[in-house]
């Protein structure tokens, strides 16, 4: 479905969920993939799940320096995929203060931080895994809204100043894995199907679904500065 023969791909949060799945297509689509996280040893496991010669790296983007020290020594890049973020679900005044601002930390300026000083070619692109919140507040989850929203703004400012890189989001509503991975697997698959049956596609998202809607942007030389909303019809999380 897509070519990225003898292109650099970076997925930063590939070791699970929609970085893998977009590591994996990545590099069976024909790309150098290298897959980031701060796990070593969840890292390694990726790197042999994905085949295709993909490499590890082991970062933490929430520290800056590291990322840019990171950036400076890695060469360039010609797709940076973002979808790693560490984030607890609470309501507003439940929420302690220190876990909000690490969620912010996470995902949001962990992307900042990436699309500072990530080396793209030009015509490459930068893309990040947002959120549905960001349009349609859901009570409980207004700061994962506020995260959302703040990245789909920061796509739209990056498109210009980054041009000729071109800078696109997903943002989909609740996808099997990645952050419900705490929950057993019976909880899990009871979750997906009672939140599924409330969309219009009848169920949840998998990181399948996502991955291959990121690497279409990413092979579209026209995408630049798009939110794309891929909830199955969901109008509640």
């Amino acid at each position: 479905m897509f070519d990225f023969t003898g292109q650099r791909v970076l997925v930063a949060g590939g070791s699970s969920g929609i970085g893998l799945a977009s590591a994996i297509l990545a590099a069976q689509s024909g790309a150098r993939v290298t897959v980031a996280a701060r796990s070593p040893e969840r890292l390694a496991k990726a790197a042999a799940q994905i085949g295709h010669g993909a490499q590890p790296a082991v970062l933490d983007l929430t520290d800056a320096g590291a990322v840019a020290g990171f950036c400076e020594s890695s060469g360039v890049w010609d797709h940076v995929i973002v979808t790693g973020s560490d984030v607890r679900i609470a309501p507003v005044r439940e929420l302690p203060l220190p876990d909000a601002r690490q969620a912010f930390d996470s995902k949001f300026w962990g992307f900042y931080h990436l699309a500072r000083s990530a080396r793209i070619a030009p015509g490459g692109s930068l893309s990040v895994v947002a959120g549905f919140l960001a349009t349609r507040p859901v009570a409980g989850r207004a700061l994962m809204g506020a995260i959302n929203g703040a990245l789909e703004s920061l796509v739209r400012g990056l498109a210009l100043e980054l041009r000729p890189v071109r800078v696109n989001a997903v943002s989909p509503a609740v996808v099997a894995g990645g952050m419900w991975s705490h929950m057993s697997e019976e909880e899990q698959a009871a979750m997906y199907a009672r939140v599924g049956a409330t969309y219009p596609a009848g169920c949840v998202g998998t990181g399948e679904d996502i991955a291959r809607q990121l690497l279409l942007m990413a092979a579209t030389p026209y995408a630049t500065g798009t939110i794309v909303t891929l909830d199955g019809g969901a109008s509640i999380a």
